[in-house]
């Protein structure tokens, strides 16, 4: 499942996500939670009951895309639900720290992307090991889920962003990667930002964190029911 694209800002950043599943697992809308570390957002999958994609009060945010490096065959019964993790890792005092010390044994392969202070950690499990990059924070990047869409593919939703991006003279608003993520395209419904594949997988939600120096908001959109939930933290701390 999944395209995300992140665009850095002076004072923090944009994450945009396109959550593709099938139309059964619908999801909640966003649901608040907390401990004595962090307040924390997320959009609750009503089926294994976790999520995609997590903000909290401190400038962090996490997403998960299915699949790690190419398309994996799909062996059940797995430990634990890929999802749980983001929920597991915003109850740690230190996420990151947590997720180096993860046991992922018997969890199906992933991308786990974490946000924090100008950095952009990419984490991909491939079933036997888990491959860790530190990407540039202030530079713009594209994923999406390689169960989904094989490199070809990934290559050309990738070239829509791109070129979408040397269009915008100036810097692109949070509405406009919005508006990005309901219709770019590769001309091919099955595999557009927003894709169909006979309504066995379709895009089901966009979900976009703006997190700026003394906020971080949620927005999330429910493309099946066609409603919308906003939530909004105020920062601890200012971002770096």
């Amino acid at each position: 499942m999944c395209t995300v694209t992140y665009y850095p800002g002076k004072t923090g950043f944009i994450l945009t996500h396109n959550r593709d599943e099938a139309p059964k697992r619908a999801s909640q809308q966003i649901t608040d939670a907390g401990n004595s570390y962090r307040r924390y957002v997320f959009p609750r999958d009503t089926g294994a009951g976790g999520t995609w994609i997590t903000a909290d009060d401190t400038g962090q945010v996490a997403c998960l895309l299915n699949g790690a490096f190419i398309k994996h065959p799909h062996q059940p019964p797995y430990r634990r639900s890929r999802g749980l993790i983001l929920l597991d890792c915003f109850e740690a005092p230190d996420p990151v720290r947590f997720l180096e010390n993860y046991d992922f044994s018997g969890i199906e392969p992933f991308t786990l992307l974490f946000f924090r202070a100008n950095t952009v950690l990419e984490m991909r499990w491939d079933e036997s090991r888990l491959h860790m990059a530190t990407l540039p924070g202030n530079q713009t990047h594209f994923w999406c889920s390689a169960t989904l869409y094989p490199p070809d593919m990934q290559a050309q939703r990738e070239h829509v962003f791109r070129n979408w991006l040397s269009e915008h003279v100036q810097a692109p608003r949070a509405e406009d990667l919005l508006q990005l993520h309901r219709t770019g395209s590769v001309g091919d419904p099955e595999n557009n930002y927003v894709m169909n594949r006979q309504e066995r997988v379709r895009t089901v939600s966009i979900t976009q964190v703006v997190c700026a120096a003394d906020e971080a908001r949620m927005q999330y959109f429910d493309l099946l029911n066609k409603r919308e939930d906003v939530r909004a933290l105020t920062l601890q701390r200012e971002l770096n």
